[in-house]
């Protein structure tokens, strides 16, 4: 089928041109990002589609830029939306795509490219008084530095701030640091290895960075220019962590990690940037750049929730493909600073990639600092600002140095300065041989703070720490040995439909995916490394939600958290979290996710769907392949069986970890509870089994479904107890109400209780004075009864039969204004016993006193 023919007429012809005749400006013209297969030719598409061929996207194979002029571009959409279409029927059919002279045939993905934005921060700490930004000038004077005088002249070590670069060695607090000057005095300094700093520049004329300028892997993106040189008066970010990593050994500041490494400046924070060159920034020179060092990435304000868009995440998995002659670049990013504002690094579509390595922060007290976000995604911390101190490195300038370095944007280059000693004694090592070496050697700290959880590999993981500090002379012995890990394999689960509302308060929204061992031996899948977890929710206010993700070991992976001063009122999007707290486990089993509104309100919302993906070490290295590049996702989300929903209460854990005491900060951390042990869930018992699927059950009535047997149980609401002042005690109903509410609505039972109660004494007083008066007066009750329940009982009486149990009429055969007579002068007239005795007058029965009785 031929698809350009009228469209090409209707938008003319135009020539190819190169990138570097048309430079970009989207000011007039839109720009899209095509994936051509390797038979089509991107100027005859250029040709066909009326577009300019804007040239080649970095090191992402058949992906190219085209342009044409705004005006034109709706029909150039409308066309690549017939071809999407077109494509997503194909693959539904199994058909493949007919070859022939139609080059749009050959497209295999496009995008359109948005404007540039700034979109993208540096993660300086959040405010200069956070940090102590001082030297210690007295230190020599407190404490023995002859260790580390033998340390530098054996090294030969004499740049004048190192006996200030605690993080390399600490005299002061023994052990506190990273433990480097072991791998140093084995000659291990980081030879051969490129370093890429992405930032906003490098000082190559600084005579600290000038010995171990890359200048072939570096770039200037914002300028366009091959020396990414610093040049608006706050660009001196990138300089200061390239100092961390690969400061020489001169005479000038002090040393770096790995100060026998290169290091590359690319340039892009300076400037609003789009995604096409975001994306060749992270795979620039990925054969000659090795790390790629990131101390940067969305806002951490706690409201934002943002991740690199679609063409750049292709970038990132082709860099671990394709980068360092396949082996995989290694992506490095700073875990972010907006802890104090209740961020979680799992908000950061960059920090919870499976294909990063994310780094927290730990003070030289080696307590954790306030700014630091925790996340299930963080791999290892490692030091920076607090406690009274701060990174000594290199500044933007000849030879100037800095003392106040901080934030998590100074724990990532060190981390990365490890991972290149590591790599100079194994140049081998594929990208997750890295991360596995960074959770091998990982020293946790703080063991007693609460935060840990015991691993079935025998690990320790922590939000706060994750696998624990970097260890660099540890990291370098492992990687001498280490046994190269098999290749990746994967398992991605169906959608799992849910679609339901979500309670408020102490109550969650359970669905959980059994995993079996079939489905592992299919998917060549041995053991975890990563847990990723996408999912739809609509809410009217995205920070009160929170989302737990609970392994058939017992492993909490705490994926999302609330925020209070997120207000976005459209839930996740297809947002994807990340867990590394599974790392060794089996699959194998039954995985629990709970979703939690944890604030009632008015702002509610629903569980939609989500799916979730295994990524591990494969079992049969032989039968893998690469995984295929990410690709927009199917907003259809087909489903297949439904599987298990339930309502649940879930046990607090401990808290994350506090501030520490008596350092140089204002901001009090805030507490999000966090399990660490392995409490089970509590979920509602089974009740009715007769209600239909495809109900909306209220909160009261959520519903279950097995995933083996595709049967429907609804459950009633489980006990459970408060976790917030906006509910009375657990044991009562809350009907979704406020505490105020809730205190009139029981107030009101209260009320009714007391009048039946009063009412049953009086009527009991009644009783007492009848039968004074006629003590042929058994009877003050007439019992409800069903007719044809009633049997007539031949005897005595001849009353009828009634079964146990029955409810009884207290008013039978009278009204409200018979009983409650005001007349008379008594106001409590006892109008039942004025009656007795006009039935005794009439009737003088024996039985002419019993009310209820009938003949």
């Amino acid at each position: 089928m031929r698809i350009a023919g009228s469209i090409a007429i209707a938008l003319g012809f135009a020539g190819a041109a190169s990138a570097s005749l048309h430079p970009r400006s989207q000011e007039s013209r839109d720009f899209f990002a095509l994936h051509l297969d390797a038979d089509t030719s991107p100027d005859r598409v250029a040709q066909v589609l009326g577009a300019r061929h804007e040239g080649k996207i970095g090191e992402l194979a058949g992906h190219h830029t085209f342009s044409l002029p705004r005006e034109k571009s709706s029909d150039f959409n409308a066309l690549l939306k017939e071809l999407q279409s077109t494509r997503k029927l194909r693959r539904r059919s199994g058909l493949t795509a007919p070859r022939n002279a139609d080059p749009l045939e050959g497209i295999l993905w496009s995008h359109k490219i948005a404007p540039p934005r700034q979109r993208l921060e540096k993660r300086a700490p959040p405010s200069s008084s956070y940090i102590a930004s001082r030297s210690n000038p007295s230190l020599s004077s407190r404490v023995d530095l002859t260790a580390q005088n033998e340390i530098a002249t054996e090294l030969g070590i004499t740049d004048p701030i190192f006996k200030d670069q605690w993080h390399l060695y600490n005299p002061l607090q023994p052990g506190f640091d990273l433990n480097v000057t072991g791998a140093w005095l084995n000659n291990v300094t980081g030879q051969g290895i490129a370093v890429a700093v992405v930032d906003d520049g490098l000082d190559m004329d600084s005579k600290d960075l000038k010995p171990n300028y890359f200048p072939e892997g570096s770039w200037d993106f914002n300028e366009g220019s091959a020396e990414p040189r610093p040049l608006l008066r706050d660009d001196k970010h990138g300089t200061r962590c390239c100092g961390e990593i690969a400061a020489a050994k001169n005479d000038v500041c002090g040393v770096g990690v790995a100060y026998d490494s290169k290091i590359s400046g690319i340039r892009i924070l300076s400037k609003p940037i789009d995604d096409v060159d975001e994306a060749k920034a992270i795979n620039y020179e990925f054969q000659k750049n090795d790390i790629y060092s990131c101390s940067w990435g969305p806002p951490d304000d706690g409201a934002t929730m943002d991740a690199p868009g679609i063409l750049i995440k292709r970038a990132m998995v082709n860099g671990v493909q394709e980068g360092r002659g396949g082996k995989g670049s290694i992506f490095v990013f700073a875990a972010g600073n907006g802890a104090v504002y209740g961020d979680n690094c799992n908000f950061d579509g960059y920090t919870n990639s499976i294909y990063s390595i994310t780094v927290g922060a730990i003070d030289r007290l080696e307590n954790h600092p306030t700014y630091s976000e925790s996340c299930s995604a963080q791999l290892v911390v490692a030091y920076s600002s607090g406690s009274g101190d701060a990174i000594h490195t290199t500044d933007v300038g000849t030879d100037k140095c800095f003392s106040a370095h901080g934030g998590t944007s100074a724990a990532g280059p060190l981390a990365a300065g490890a991972v290149a000693l590591a790599l100079s004694v194994r140049p081998e090592l594929t990208w997750r041989d890295v991360q596995y070496l960074m959770v091998e050697t990982a020293v946790p700290v703080n063991v007693d703070d609460g935060s840990w959880q015991d691993l079935p590999s025998g690990k320790k993981f922590s939000h706060d720490w994750g696998f624990g500090k970097v260890d660099a002379s540890s990291l370098v012995e492992k990687a001498l040995t280490w046994e190269m890990v098999k290749p990746q394999a994967w398992f991605h689960s169906p959608w799992l439909r849910v679609h339901r509302s979500i309670p408020q308060g102490d109550k969650g929204l359970l669905s959980r995916y059994k995993m079996t061992q079939d489905q592992l031996k299919k998917a060549n899948l041995a053991k975890l490394e990563h847990v990723t977890v996408t999912m739809n929710i609509n809410h009217a206010r995205r920070g009160d939600l929170s989302v737990d993700l609970r392994s058939p070991s017992g492993i909490i992976s705490e994926l999302s958290v609330a925020r209070k001063s997120d207000n976005a009122n459209i839930g996740y999007v297809d947002w994807t979290f990340m867990s590394v707290a599974h790392w060794g486990e089996s699959p194998e089993g039954e995985w629990e996710i709970i979703v939690k509104d944890t604030q009632v309100n008015e702002f509610n919302g629903d569980f939609i769907d989500w799916r979730i993906n295994f990524w591990g070490e494969a079992i049969d290295a032989a039968k893998t392949h690469l995984h295929p590049l990410p690709d927009e996702h199917d907003h259809d989300h087909p489903y297949e069986d439904p599987h298990d929903i339930a309502t649940v209460s879930v046990d607090p854990g401990p808290v994350k970890t506090g501030a520490p005491e008596n350092i140089d900060d204002h901001h009090d951390r805030p507490i999000n509870q966090k399990p660490t042990s392995t409490p089970k869930p509590t979920v509602t018992q089974p009740g009715d089994a007769s209600k239909p699927t495809d109900e909306n059950p209220t909160d009261d009535e959520l519903e279950v479904v097995n995933p083996s047997p595709s049967t429907t149980i609804s459950n009633p609401p489980t006990p459970s107890s408060s976790s917030g002042s906006d509910y009375l005690s657990s044991y009562l109903p809350t009907f979704g109400a406020s505490k105020r509410t809730q205190i009139w609505i029981y107030a009101s039972f209260a009320m009714i209780i007391v009048f039946f109660i009063g009412l049953g004494v009086y009527f009991q007083l009644q009783r007492i004075k009848r039968r004074r008066t006629n003590p042929n007066d058994d009877y003050e009750f007439e019992m409800i009864e069903d007719e044809e329940e009633m049997q007539p009982m031949t005897g005595g009486t001849g009353r009828t039969q009634r079964r146990g149990g029955e409810l009884y009429n207290a008013f039978a055969g009278e009204s409200d204004e018979e009983i409650f007579s005001d007349d008379g002068h008594d106001v409590y007239h006892d109008r039942l016993a004025d009656i007795s005795e006009k039935d005794n007058e009439d009737d003088p029965s024996p039985n002419s006193g019993l009310l209820s009785e009938k003949p």
